[in-house]
């Protein structure tokens, strides 16, 4: 029988089910993580300062990675739509590998997504990114409070959500607060629950996205 190692590298070789249909670049070079880290806080604050450089986004770079991609960190972030990483960190086409769903919550799809990319592309780092005043959170803990239900598949997320917000229900910052728990929360759920993304060697990291300034600051 395979061991775990040898059937992830069957499952990702040329004919494999995903890289079949993906076209794939070699793995991303080794990088440190600490300088990933800065190099995307650094853009950050050059998207609140006004300066950025919206690097990687001209029609040379479109062709330069269409045979194939080699990301240099992977998002866990919310959809809402003022949390656009690549934005907000100053990055372009190619650069981030971008996971988005209501909550930034760790669920089976998103958690294969993320450990397809770690298989792949071994960047150093991985950032959940929450955000202030998430509408995921407001609305899980709006849920709590009256005993309503949400209505359709938004039951979901509410329910994936309850557990990590209920403690600051009564919490006048309760908003916040359970916006920062949850950024820890998703951070630890992708190392106890991936043997790929634990025993792999990049770094994961928290961080809140500010509505007001645009800044991101580190949770840790």
């Amino acid at each position: 029988m395979l061991d775990s190692s040898l059937r992830r590298r069957s499952f990702f070789a040329v004919g494999g089910a995903l890289a079949g249909s993906i076209a794939l670049a070699p793995a991303a070079r080794a990088a440190h993580p600490a300088t990933t880290l800065e190099q995307l806080l650094a853009g950050n604050r050059r998207f609140v300062t006004g300066h950025g450089r919206h690097p990687h986004q001209t029609p040379a770079r479109i062709r330069e990675v269409a045979a194939g991609q080699h990301p240099s960190a992977i998002i866990l972030g919310c959809a809402d739509s003022r949390v656009a990483p690549e934005i907000l960190f100053d990055q372009g086409v190619g650069d981030l590998f971008d996971n988005r769903v209501a909550g930034n919550i760790v669920d089976d799809l998103l958690l294969g997504s993320i450990e397809y990319a770690v298989e792949e592309f071994a960047p150093p780092l991985i950032v959940v990114l929450g955000h202030e005043r998430c509408g995921a959170v407001s609305a899980t803990l709006n849920a709590i409070r009256t005993g309503g239900e949400a209505p359709g598949h938004i039951a979901a997320v509410v329910d994936a959500l309850r557990p990590v917000v209920a403690p600051f229900v009564d919490d006048p910052d309760g908003v916040d607060k359970a916006v920062v728990a949850n950024i820890r929360a998703q951070v630890s759920a992708l190392v106890t629950r991936s043997e790929i993304v634990a025993h792999s060697a990049a770094r994961v990291v928290g961080a809140r996205y500010d509505l007001e300034t645009g800044l991101v600051t580190l949770v840790h």
